[in-house]
């Protein structure tokens, strides 16, 4: 079963063999969610290179609460990978429901738009953690250990990128889902997401080059 896909006990070649071949997972949703562990775990090596070092004793609890966050994130962020992949097979297997009768077309209708809900959260979910840490590197970016603060900066960009390809398995979700308040609190919530992740990015670039 895909929903098994063991993602993160793989090479990184043998994540890759599978992401080119025909399966339709890992997606863009999943692939979206590895890549932002690789960001978050940017912005842990900033705050390892920081813990004990001289020069930076006043920051030091803040910065193992900073460690602390990053780790928990990309921990956060590995069960949602695995969540969007069990979200997108549910979503694909029930287009295969009988629908020989009336009885048993709206039972599948029903089926696909609570699949159609959870395919569109599980992305989201994602979006939010990386959201949750963008804020957190926005904490050490001013701070952190200036030798590796460029790879602060990495961290936010690349979690940010994150947020909008994960969004985009949001996006397709929403034209077939029929609760329209669900479609408009989702809708809401992208553009706030978007809005925010924005301006925490270029607000921890601006720190990052203030300190070369």
């Amino acid at each position: 079963m895909s929903s098994n896909l063991p993602v993160y006990d793989m090479t990184i070649g043998e994540f890759l063999k599978i992401a080119c071949s025909n399966s339709h997972v890992p997606g863009g949703g999943n692939v979206s969610a590895v890549v932002a562990t690789l960001g978050a775990s940017m912005g842990a090596m900033v705050a390892s290179l920081t813990k004990g070092k001289k020069g930076y004793e006043d920051f030091q609890a803040e910065n193992e609460a900073i460690l602390k966050a990053f780790l928990d994130g990309i921990e956060e962020l590995k069960v949602q990978t695995l969540g969007d992949i069990q979200a997108f097979d549910e979503y694909m297997e029930v287009f295969k429901l009988p629908k020989d009768t009336e009885e048993q077309k709206a039972q599948r209708a029903k089926a696909i738009q609570a699949a159609g809900q959870k395919a569109t959260m599980a992305p989201l979910s994602v979006c939010r953690t990386c959201l949750k840490l963008l804020k957190v590197a926005g904490s050490l970016a001013p701070k952190g250990n200036k030798g590796a603060i460029s790879d602060c900066g990495v961290c936010a960009i690349i979690l940010e990128s994150a947020i909008r390809a994960a969004m985009l398995s949001v996006d397709i979700n929403l034209p077939g889902l029929k609760d329209t308040a669900f479609v408009e609190s989702v809708k809401n919530e992208r553009a706030a997401i978007f809005v925010e992740a924005e301006e925490l990015k270029i607000d921890i670039l601006c720190h990052m080059r203030a300190r070369w």
